[in-house]
């Protein structure tokens, strides 16, 4: 306890001494025409924020600055072997090196912590502080992208000549860094730089620390991309539902309205740049070929639902649409095969048409007998009863002729239906695969 005591007086009198005439105002060097050399070192300890719309990385930072005070020197031997003493800040000179791109609207600055000050005169002032700087944020490649993001430190009033800024390490400390759950940390590598500024001639050095980060890209692939991309998978699904369903455009226009809602909320938290993010080029592309995809879905039922009136199927549509393109989707109908068709739909009309006269005989007999004229003995109404027999096989034609033109209407919008089915799925899955070959 006497050892301690002494101790405390020891150092109780050489805080006396050494600011006995001592001012915090003045460059602490014995020769003024010589700079004086500070050492700058920062450790990351926490990405608190990345605000990629407005442009700003809130950090917590710990720096270390290492100086030379002439004018704080002592011997060992009288101070009872005291070789360091820790003390306010305050009480000694700083250099007034800050943060250049700093963001904060209240220009906080370092804590005021003390520093440790030993007898040769060098000082290390360790301070943490919560710093917001400005950050260039590129998001060509959201959710997959990477940010450089810069850390400028320099004196702001002394020169290249009065304080000559060095980094200690070639990059920043990341032995104490706390996980960021959204930023991965690849790299801090610090550079000296010596500028000169055109409102002096003077040169400035100063420390740039580069914050190499990845985003973790796990929450916006189960919560952005993959919900896209399956609800992109209902579109083409739209031209397989019956035409007659009338839901056909409601799920096209369904989907197209879930796809916006993703993209109000990518485009809420990206700057308002003219760069798009790569999510946001696959919403845009997803919601054009969706709007295409109605647009064509509304064509084809306009041709499915062709009434009686329709002119006939033209023969290049004939020959393309109902005979190569419906072999290559498959579509047939009851009693064909996918691999060879009937062509010859005018045969079944033909069978069907012979049924027509059959019924007419019965009907004329019946009308003769209404006459009170015996068929076998009045051969006079014999032309009545051809033009009555005649008038119903033209009508009976004539209605399955336009039967068949709407079964041939309606085939043709089928086979555009399965057609464009498989074009949109072939679409979604090229870009589906595109977007994440570029984020690769």
């Amino acid at each position: 306890p006497g050892c301690r005591g002494a101790q405390g007086r020891f150092a109780y009198k050489l805080l006396h001494d050494l600011f006995a005439n001592y001012s915090s105002a003045l460059r602490p060097v014995e020769d003024t025409d010589r700079a004086l050399n500070v050492t700058l070192q920062v450790t990351l300890s926490q990405i608190i924020d990345m605000d990629e719309r407005n442009q700003v990385l809130t950090s917590y930072l710990w720096v270390r600055q290492t100086w030379l005070d002439a004018h704080l020197t002592w011997h060992k031997d009288d101070y009872g072997g005291i070789d360091s003493i820790r003390i306010p800040s305050s009480y000694v000179w700083r250099p007034d090196i800050i943060l250049y791109n700093n963001a904060d609207e209240h220009f906080g600055g370092s804590m005021e912590t003390n520093v440790v000050l030993r007898w040769d005169g060098h000082i290390m002032w360790d301070s943490p502080a919560i710093t917001k700087s400005s950050c260039k944020v590129d998001v060509s490649y959201f959710p997959f992208d990477g940010q450089r993001c810069r850390l400028t430190f320099g004196s702001w009033t002394y020169n290249g000549n009065q304080i000559d800024l060095r980094n200690q390490l070639d990059t920043g400390d990341l032995t104490d860094f706390v996980e960021n759950v959204e930023w991965e940390v690849l790299g801090m590598p610090a550079t000296r730089n010596v500028i000169t500024y055109g409102c002096c001639s003077e040169p400035y050095p100063d420390v740039t620390y580069t914050l190499l980060l990845r985003r973790r890209a796990s929450f916006y692939i189960f919560n952005l991309l993959l919900p896209c991309i399956m609800v992109s998978f209902l579109a083409p699904l739209g031209f397989y539902l019956p035409a007659d369903s009338g839901e056909k455009v409601s799920l096209g226009v369904t989907v197209l309205l879930a796809l916006t809602v993703f993209q109000l909320l990518v485009a809420e938290s990206m700057p308002p740049s003219e760069s798009v993010p790569l999510i946001g080029k696959y919403y845009i592309a997803t919601m054009t070929m969706i709007t295409a995809s109605t647009a064509l879905t509304i064509f084809i039922m306009n041709v499915h639902h062709c009434g009686p009136g329709a002119r006939p199927v033209p023969p290049w549509a004939r020959r393309l649409i109902l005979h190569h393109m419906a072999r290559l989707c498959c579509v047939y109908e009851v009693g064909e095969s996918c691999k060879s068709p009937r062509r010859a739909l005018g045969g079944q009309a033909g069978r069907g048409d012979a049924g027509g006269p059959g019924e007419s005989p019965g009907e004329g007999q019946v009308g003769t007998e209404a006459g009170g004229c015996p068929w076998d003995h009045c051969l006079c109404h014999q032309d009545a009863l051809l033009r009555n027999v005649g008038y119903i096989a033209g009508c009976f034609r004539r209605h399955r002729a336009k039967q068949r033109r709407t079964g041939e209407w309606k085939k043709v919008a089928k086979v555009m239906d399965r057609f464009f089915m498989w074009v949109f799925f072939l679409m979604v899955f090229l870009m589906s695969v595109l977007v994440l070959g570029n984020a690769a």
